[in-house]
């Protein structure tokens, strides 16, 4: 029997060769950043000295080491306790003081609503330093100009959180339907009630959401503030490690990741409230939103009496971070030399690397979790189950462990990195996957098709963009996480950057952050120009 592509095609009636199916640009497009990228990623893995033989040895190397951890014990429960609920208020209080400064630079950075293309750029510049700099840099910086405690560590979280919920806040209102402006409008009221009656009723919905979310993301980064001694429970967990008592730290460890686990579903449990009830009805859902804004506002004031913060302390202690940030001017870039150049190669080989890691776990382990592709509910519960614990780990946690197993340097940074992408891209990858119409998949069964059949050619194929999309996005977030590694000598330019800071070197930690900018400023656009070539 001949090969199926042997064999002319036919049309139906004529008899003519049907002409061959045009390569589409997309395609094309594909193929070369697919192969581009598998070809760095190559090079990144052998410039850090990764490879197969150092997987398999780390890995057991890391499973020797979380034997030593067990049993896990708690130590002074009272203590622990305290330093969690310090944490959570934490993570809280910053993403409210986040939504505060957000809201004016969204309104300033919409180009529907800022007075001028200039301040929207200024503002948009301000939104990117604040997400391009990681929040652990300004958690250093602040303990610097502030001391020891849990403001710097509010603070800082506020200040990165403003880059997620300032674009965020920003896209909402460029989204929203001009309609209802032009009809306040049309009545004669002034600029203010025209963006409070015909905008904010809009995007309030989308703003909620993005709040909900960035707590989350903030309770996990709160973790490890104390690293760095900016309050939490992070503090008692880098006291465990560097006393080497490995049950008391796995101890801690469980602590974080039941928090964050929980936070995470009460997080979800939110959104669904306050945003899609499941029997909507007006007045009690008018109800609903004013209580948990009342019960919102009441945890505010009590966060602040319980971390005994003065609200006065926020605005006083702008001299200071004024005075530590002009220190940082003008920045040095010179006096590390070549040092400088290969650690911050390093990083992007980290970033690089991580994501591919992350990619190759993520993918199949995303399939499993999503719902419409599971092969049975116990799978999809599973797979799940995997993606909430590997999310509620912080990655410096990840980088801990590594280092403790494998020995300092990027090696142990890449696989921290690597593993802490499947809580991440696993989320991603099973919430596109459930997003995709089920229509293609159910012409594939129809016709005999099989799970294998179903996946390959009618899934994948719809969720290919969001998902080159998703792992894009992973890459930023892991250039700019590699940034911290340092911190716990898991190589990259980290290293050299809390070394600056420890040395009072404030005009070389200017050009390392500058740099950091830099860079993630362009990871960001070359992102953006590989997802139109994908659109």
């Amino acid at each position: 029997m001949s090969a199926p592509s042997q064999a002319p095609a036919t049309s139906g009636t004529a008899g003519r060769p049907a002409p061959a199916r045009p390569r589409t640009p997309h395609g094309r497009a594909l193929r070369w950043i697919a192969g581009g990228s598998v070809l760095l990623t190559l090079v990144a893995a052998s410039s850090i000295g990764l490879d197969l033989p150092t997987l398999v040895a780390g890995s057991e190397d890391v499973t020797a080491l979380v034997e030593r951890m067990l049993p896990p014990r708690l130590d002074d429960p009272a203590r622990l306790a305290a330093l969690t609920l310090d944490t959570i208020l934490m993570a809280f209080l910053g993403t409210v003081l986040a939504t505060v400064l957000s809201v004016p630079l969204a309104f300033l950075a919409a180009r529907t609503t800022t007075p001028h293309p200039a301040v929207a750029l200024a503002a948009r510049g301000i939104i990117t330093f604040c997400r391009a700099v990681p929040d652990l840099v300004f958690a250093v910086l602040f303990v610097r100009a502030l001391g020891l405690g849990v403001l710097p560590g509010v603070l800082a979280l506020a200040l990165h959180s403003v880059g997620m919920l300032g674009k965020l806040f920003a896209d909402a209102i460029e989204d929203a339907d001009p309609g209802p402006r032009e009809a306040v409008r049309s009545v004669g009221v002034g600029p203010l009630r025209e963006l409070l009656n015909g905008v904010v009723p809009q995007v309030v919905p989308a703003w909620i959401s993005a709040f909900v979310y960035r707590i989350d993301i903030n309770l996990r980064t709160s973790v490890v503030l104390g690293f760095v001694g900016a309050g939490g429970i992070g503090f008692a967990l880098q006291d465990a490690l560097r006393g080497l008592v490995y049950p008391k730290a796995l101890g801690i460890v469980a602590v974080i990741l039941v928090v964050v686990a929980a936070m995470e579903l009460a997080s979800m449990a939110l959104r669904r409230t306050l945003l899609t009830p499941r029997r909507p009805r007006f007045e009690r859902d008018r109800a609903v939103r004013f209580l948990t804004g009342g019960a919102a506002l009441v945890l505010t004031v009590w966060s602040f009496v319980r971390l005994d913060i003065n609200p006065l302390a926020l605005l006083l202690s702008l001299p200071e971070l004024v005075q530590v940030a002009g220190r940082t001017f003008p920045p040095d870039l010179v006096s590390l030399g070549p040092v400088l150049w290969q650690a911050l190669v390093q990083t992007l080989a980290i970033g690089l690397v991580a994501t591919a890691i992350g990619v190759v776990l993520s993918l199949p382990l995303g399939l499993l979790a999503a719902r419409n592709v599971a092969p049975h509910p116990v799978v999809h519960a599973a797979a799940r189950g995997v993606v909430l614990v590997v999310r509620a780990i912080p990655e410096l946690i990840l980088a801990v462990v590594f280092v403790a197993a494998v020995g300092l340097g990027p090696v142990a940074g890449a696989m921290a990195l690597g593993i802490g992408s499947i809580g991440f891209l696993g989320k991603l990858v099973a919430d596109a996957v459930e997003e995709v119409p089920a229509g293609p998949a159910e012409a594939v069964r129809s016709v005999g098709g099989g799970w294998w059949k179903v996946l390959f050619a009618a899934v994948l194929p719809q969720s290919m963009p969001s998902l080159v999309g998703s792992g894009l996005y992973l890459l930023d977030v892991n250039i700019r996480t590699s940034t911290i590694l340092g911190i716990v000598g898991a190589g990259g330019v980290g290293f050299l950057l809390f070394e600056a800071v420890r040395t009072l070197r404030f005009e070389v930690v200017g050009g390392i952050v500058l740099l950091v900018f830099v860079v993630v400023l362009l990871i960001e656009r070359l992102s953006g120009w590989i997802r139109a070539q994908l659109t």
